[in-house]
């Protein structure tokens, strides 16, 4: 189980710092994402891909139970039908709600792509301001020792809290 850190970092120099006393603390790489305003290089920082800065995620899961709901009430309407037979009503009514789902998953996930994540959109305001935004996924027992150890290492960067709970996909 792992917890997500966000911090904001002041700079690219503060942020190069950061992931350097990560590495150094047996954080994998993979596990640090580093999320700027549009068109700001990050270098060889890890940046955030569309699963954390993006709403995708989000999106396909509200796409999927719609077009379930919505597949599945229009196999309940058809199955109505005097012209089907008996036995294949069931079957239309789940292929209907399957293919709805899988339909509304991908056209929600399509739109999330492109809207900024909720999760991140109380750092809109910093992002703005050309601050860098470190996401730490690390173990849930090593919260508090990397949260010191980034305090000792970027004094001028602000803690904002973690997430007990880091989402599966991003």
């Amino acid at each position: 189980m792992r917890h997500r850190i966000y911090w904001l970092l002041p700079d690219l120099a503060s942020a190069r710092r950061a992931m350097d006393e990560l590495l150094l603390a047996r954080i994998e790489h993979r596990h640090l994402h580093f999320h700027a305003r549009e068109g700001t290089d990050l270098g060889s920082l890890h940046k955030a891909s569309p699963l954390q800065s993006s709403d995708l995620v989000g999106s396909a899961q509200r796409g999927l139970c719609i077009g379930a709901a919505l597949g599945a009430a229009s196999g309940a309407i058809f199955a109505v039908s005097p012209m089907l037979a008996e036995a294949s009503k069931p079957v239309l009514v789940g292929l209907l709600a399957a293919s709805g789902a899988l339909f509304g998953a991908w056209t929600a996930s399509m739109i999330g792509a492109s809207i900024p994540s909720r999760r991140l959109a109380r750092f809109a305001p910093a992002l703005a301001h050309g601050k860098i935004l470190l996401m730490a996924d690390v173990p849930h027992h090593r919260v508090r020792e990397i949260e010191a150890l980034l305090n000792a290492s970027n004094p001028e960067a602000d803690f904002e809290g973690h997430e007990p709970n880091v989402p599966a996909f991003p």
